[in-house]
């Protein structure tokens, strides 16, 4: 008798907000800490989930190996409350040798580091979605060199993770122009930052996009409406790029709201 075949794991793009603002109470940041609250009754609980956090880039993949990950307070000039958040998930040492084979089997370069923490791109947002911290958690860096072909690949290569239960999140922003964030020349309605997110949620939810298409925009991501004025590096955009490789096709933009008074984006595969 075949086998049923098993229901894919939800892949997700998410805004993970300011630093620590969106757990201080920032008035900026309800509208995105409402969607992270009912992310849980949207989702099957995880059996693990994997974090590619904006903050975190190496000359290789490089995966969170600890089986109790720190907590890397990765910003600064925030209230004392901020260096005092706890979240003590459990990472899966046998899960990072998983995924680091995953990758090296399609000829990817990639390790696991038994030392390093997860940053404020994970523990912010996971606090606000699972503040249990009782499913393992691990953190996977970007690569350097910042390709996007090669964001896409590295998906590709993980795409198994989506048959073992295990919820992807890439965590960074659809929009993140710093100066621009906290500019008052920028607080009416920005032209530019609306007109990038409407082409990246085209690009990422039109089904009429052959996959060859969807991917050589992504891929081409600079070429879009106002790209560097809404990305002037691309670490927080490309989170979005493994996420698509990971699980190919249209996604469902499920956040369309204001953080820090610029439109921001989550899509859901």
């Amino acid at each position: 008798m075949k086998e049923p075949e098993k229901t894919l794991s939800p892949v997700l793009y998410i805004p993970h907000g300011g630093g620590p603002l969106p757990l201080l109470g920032d008035a900026a940041h309800a509208e995105l800490c409402k969607f992270l609250q009912q992310l849980p009754y949207q989702l099957p609980k995880p059996s693990a989930i994997l974090v590619i956090s904006a903050h975190w880039e190496e000359d290789e993949v490089t995966v969170t190996g600890a089986a109790k990950p720190s907590l890397i307070y990765d910003y600064a000039g925030f209230a004392e409350a901020a260096y005092q958040i706890e979240y003590a998930v459990p990472g899966s040492p046998q899960l990072a040798e998983t995924i680091v084979s995953l990758l090296q089997q399609k000829g990817i370069a990639a390790r696991a580091d038994s030392q390093r923490g997860l940053d404020h791109g994970v523990f912010v947002p996971l606090k606000i979605i699972y503040p249990d911290a009782d499913i393992p958690c691990l953190q996977m860096s970007l690569v350097g060199d910042l390709n996007p072909q090669r964001h896409i690949e590295i998906g590709k290569a993980l795409s198994s993770l989506r048959k073992q239960n295990i919820l992807v999140i890439g965590s960074g922003f659809s929009f993140h122009n710093m100066k621009a964030f906290f500019s008052q020349a920028e607080n009416s309605a920005d032209e530019k930052n609306l007109a990038f997110e409407n082409w990246l949620s085209r690009v990422c939810c039109d089904q009429n996009l052959s996959a060859a298409e969807r991917e050589q925009q992504l891929v081409e991501w600079t070429e879009a409406p106002f790209a560097r004025y809404c990305q002037p590096r691309e670490e927080h955009l490309l989170p979005l790029h493994v996420c698509y490789g990971l699980a190919g096709g249209s996604a469902t933009r499920v956040f369309n709201g204001q953080v820090l008074g610029k439109k921001t984006s989550a899509f859901r595969w």
